[in-house]
C-alpha cells in the first residue's frame, strides 16, 4: 500500500511538471507570435514611411523634407564629406554656405595668384617714347619662384615684372613657352623675407558641364578679382587669333575680363582646374563665353618646358582634312567619319611608311583639297572620327615616337606603322576643316 501511494504521487508531480513545462512552452510561443507580428507590422510601418518621406524628397527636395519634420532650413550645401545645412531665421546667420565656400576659397588661393606686367619694345626708344606695357595674371608653381602663364601674356615681352599679393614687386625671366596651348611658365628669384603660396593642382578629367568655377586674376589691372559662374561647355576647339585653334578648352560664363590671362579657374575646393586664357564676346564687356586650359594639358606641359624650354609632341606629317558626309558623299566614300589624307609630305615619314595623299584636285571653301587619298580611322586602337580625336590621341607622343595607324583605302582596312614627326605650329595649321 505505501509502495502504491509513493508512485501514484510522484506520477502526479511528474504530470504537474509537465503541464507547468507545456504552460511555458506556450506562453514563450506566444510572446515570441506576439513580437514577430509586431515587429512585421512596424517593418510595414517603416516601408510605408519610408515611401511616404521618399514621395516628399522626390517633390519637396531635402529642405521640404526637413521643413516637414520641423526643422526650418535656410541654406544647404552638398560636398564630398557629407551635407551643411543653415538653420533658423536669417537673422541667425551671416553667410549661405554657398558664400561661405566662396570666401574659404578666396582666402585659400589669392595669394598664389600674381599680377604680371611686360614692357613691350625698348625701353630706350626713339624719342625716349614710352614703350607699351600689357598685364596679366600667373600662378605661383613653387616655392623656388616658378610662375605658370599664358604664352600671350608674356610673348614679345622686351621685360617681365610680377606682384605678389603683399605688393612686392620683382622682376621675371622667361622659362619656356608651348605656343600650341598658350602656356607659359616665367620664374622670379625669391628673397628670403617672400613667402611663396604655389596653387595647388586639381584635375580637369572629371569636369562636368554645370559645376561650380571660381575665377581669380587681375582683370583692367584690379589685383586678385574673383568671378564665379559654371562650366557651360567641355572640349572646345578655340582659335587664338592667329590661325591655330587649341584643342579641349573648357567653356565657363565666369567673367573673364583683359588682364584675368594667366589666371587660375577653380573648382569648389579651390584646386585648380583650368588656366583662363581668353574671351569671346558679342560686345566690349565680360557678357561672353570664357574658356580656360585644362589643367592636365598644363601638367604634362610643365615640366618640359622647365627642363626645355619647350615640349615636343608627335604628328603626322601630312595634310589631313576633316571628313564629312559632304566630302564623303561628292567623293563617293565608304566611310563618312576621320582624317582624309590630302597630302603627304614628300620623302616624309608618313610617305616612308606607306601612307598615301589624294590625286584629285578639288576646291572646297576656301581651301583646296586632294581627294583619293588614305582614311584615318584610328590611332593605337583608339577610334578616330574628327581632328580633335586625332589631337587627344597624339597628345602623349614625342617625336620619332612610332604609331600604328589604321587606314581605309578605298573600302580595304590596313594597319600601318608610321614614325611621328615634332608638331608645330605650322604643321598643326594645316589641317582643313
Amino acid at each position: 500500500m505505501v509502495d502504491i501511494s509513493r508512485s501514484w504521487r510522484r506520477s502526479r508531480v511528474l504530470r504537474i511538471t509537465l503541464i507547468a513545462l507545456g504552460g511555458a512552452l506556450l506562453m514563450a510561443l506566444a510572446v515570441l507570435i506576439f513580437r514577430w507580428t509586431v515587429a512585421i507590422s512596424r517593418q510595414s510601418a517603416d516601408e510605408q514611411l519610408r515611401a511616404a518621406l521618399s514621395k516628399v524628397l522626390e517633390t519637396n527636395g531635402e529642405r521640404g523634407l526637413l521643413e516637414m519634420a520641423g526643422v526650418p532650413v535656410n541654406d544647404i550645401f552638398y560636398g564630398d564629406s557629407g551635407v551643411t545645412l543653415f538653420q533658423g531665421g536669417e537673422a541667425s546667420w551671416n553667410y549661405s554656405a554657398d558664400e561661405l565656400q566662396n570666401i574659404a576659397v578666396y582666402e585659400k588661393v589669392n595669394r598664389s595668384v600674381v599680377h604680371i606686367t611686360t614692357i613691350i619694345g625698348n625701353t630706350a626708344g626713339f624719342l625716349n617714347m614710352v614703350p607699351d606695357q600689357g598685364m596679366g595674371s600667373g600662378v605661383i608653381l613653387s616655392k623656388t619662384g616658378y610662375i605658370l602663364t599664358n604664352t600671350h601674356v608674356i610673348e614679345d615681352a622686351a621685360s617681365l615684372s610680377v606682384r605678389l599679393h603683399d605688393g612686392t614687386s620683382v622682376p621675371a625671366r622667361l622659362v619656356g613657352m608651348d605656343q600650341e596651348n598658350d602656356l607659359a611658365v616665367i620664374k622670379i628669384e625669391p628673397t628670403e623675407q617672400m613667402s611663396l603660396m604655389p596653387i595647388v593642382f586639381g584635375s580637369s578629367a572629371n569636369v562636368k558641364v554645370g559645376q561650380k568655377v571660381i575665377a581669380i586674376g587681375n582683370p583692367f589691372g584690379y589685383d586678385r578679382t574673383m568671378t564665379i559662374g559654371t562650366i557651360s561647355g567641355l572640349g572646345r576647339p578655340v582659335s587664338d587669333g592667329k590661325g591655330q585653334v587649341i584643342m579641349g578648352m573648357l567653356q565657363t560664363d565666369a567673367a573673364i575680363n583683359p588682364g584675368n590671362s594667366g589666371g587660375p579657374l577653380l573648382n569648389s575646393k579651390g584646386e585648380m582646374i583650368g588656366i583662363n586664357t581668353s574671351m569671346y564676346s558679342v560686345s566690349s564687356g565680360a557678357q561672353g563665353i570664357s574658356f580656360a586650359i585644362p589643367i592636365d594639358t598644363a601638367i604634362a606641359a610643365i615640366p618640359e618646358l622647365i627642363s626645355t624650354g619647350k615640349v615636343a609632341r608627335g604628328w603626322i606629317d601630312i595634310v589631313p582634312v576633316q571628313l564629312n558626309q559632304s566630302i564623303a558623299s561628292y567623293a563617293k566614300l565608304d566611310v563618312s567619319a576621320g582624317i582624309l589624307i590630302s597630302q603627304v609630305t614628300a620623302k616624309g615619314k608618313a610617305e616612308k611608311a606607306g601612307l598615301r595623299g589624294g590625286t584629285q584636285r578639288v576646291k572646297y571653301g576656301d581651301e583646296v583639297i586632294y581627294l583619293g587619298g588614305d582614311i584615318i580611322t584610328g590611332i593605337n586602337g583608339v577610334d578616330i572620327s574628327t581632328f580633335e580625336d586625332m589631337y587627344s590621341a597624339l597628345m602623349q607622343t614625342k617625336p620619332k615616337d612610332e604609331v600604328t595607324i589604321t587606314i581605309d583605302r578605298k573600302g580595304e582596312k590596313k594597319a600601318v606603322i608610321v614614325e611621328l614627326v615634332e608638331r608645330t605650329a605650322e604643321n598643326v595649321a594645316l589641317i582643313v576643316r
